[in-house]
């Protein structure tokens, strides 16, 4: 998906700045997209959602801003960029960050994370309502998988957590507050949880299904951006899921989320990255204490 510079033909950055570029060696695409279009998008993206793009996304960052030039009519990126800058439209604002932000899940993705959340739920202290935050709750798998590891913990569907799920984008946290999703989504889950944690849809809903509601009812959905220099949080959360969300921000945007994210991690509870990221660098904030596992760092 992501070609080499010289497939398009163009030796140097200013002879790509100067011309069209092309998504293959034959069809010139609907708009011009210049390499300053494509730098002032990632300033923008990485000021206001700390995402860093590199070159290799070019092509992705034509395919999703170019279906808003065409759904606002425009005829540049320099247009709508220009008018993006300059309007102060927040709806608009969240549409460029929604379009630049990915949202691979699914449920019980690595799953040995959810075998160390069970081991750390049954430690609950008597009467304890446990906090548990999802940060990139995306269309929602991740947080509803957390809330069928308490149920099973727990054995009822009404375990003793609450479970904030958060995300930047706003239209999957629309999706993820319904809960519903196409039949396939679930269909590596053990015929038990499908049983007891969801329901199949019938007539025109057909082929979908959606969580329980006891288990819905377990989590609150909310919009929040993790530059943002304050969370309206309160912790202290016994776990904290931030996974496969880091590897989009340079070292120095990791260090200033986790910077605010582990003073309301519980002192004994777990913070749970994606499998392809580390945090060496913030050593003094966290540690290692399993695969992609995380705890406080000990002062």
């Amino acid at each position: 998906m992501k070609q080499p510079l010289q497939s398009h033909g163009i030796s140097t950055v200013d002879d790509f700045d100067a011309c069209v570029v092309r998504s293959d060696s034959s069809s010139i695409r609907e708009f011009t997209f210049t390499v300053a279009d494509f730098k002032r998008i990632s300033g923008l993206i990485h000021a206001r959602a700390g995402i860093a793009l590199n070159d290799g996304k070019r092509d992705l960052v034509y395919s999703r801003i170019g279906r808003r030039l065409r759904a606002l009519r425009m005829t540049s990126f320099r247009e709508y960029l220009d008018q993006l800058e300059s309007s102060g439209d927040d709806a608009e604002w969240q549409a460029f960050t929604n379009a630049l932000t990915t949202n691979l899940t699914s449920f019980f993705r690595e799953e040995h994370h959810f075998v160390r959340l069970a081991e750390l739920l049954a430690k609950r202290a008597p009467g304890e309502r446990m906090l548990l935050w999802c940060s990139a709750a995306s269309t929602g798998e991740e947080p509803y998988s957390i809330a069928i590891t308490a149920a099973e913990v727990f054995g009822t569907l009404k375990p003793p957590v609450s479970i904030l799920a958060t995300d930047i984008d706003t239209q999957v946290l629309d999706t993820a507050s319904q809960g519903v999703y196409a039949d396939e989504r679930i269909e590596r889950l053990s015929e038990e949880r499908k049983r007891r944690f969801f329901r199949r849809g019938t007539g025109e809903n057909q082929g979908l299904v959606r969580v329980v509601d006891e288990l819905r009812e377990l989590v609150t959905f909310r919009q929040l951006n993790l530059l943002d220099p304050r969370y309206p949080v309160r912790g202290p959360f016994r776990a904290i899921f931030c996974r496969n969300v880091m590897i989009y921000f340079d070292k120095p945007t990791q260090y200033q989320v986790l910077s605010r994210m582990v003073p309301v991690l519980a002192d004994d509870g777990l913070f749970f990255a994606g499998h392809s990221e580390s945090f060496f660098h913030a050593g003094d904030l966290i540690e290692s204490c399993g695969r992609t596992i995380y705890r406080k760092a000990q002062r």
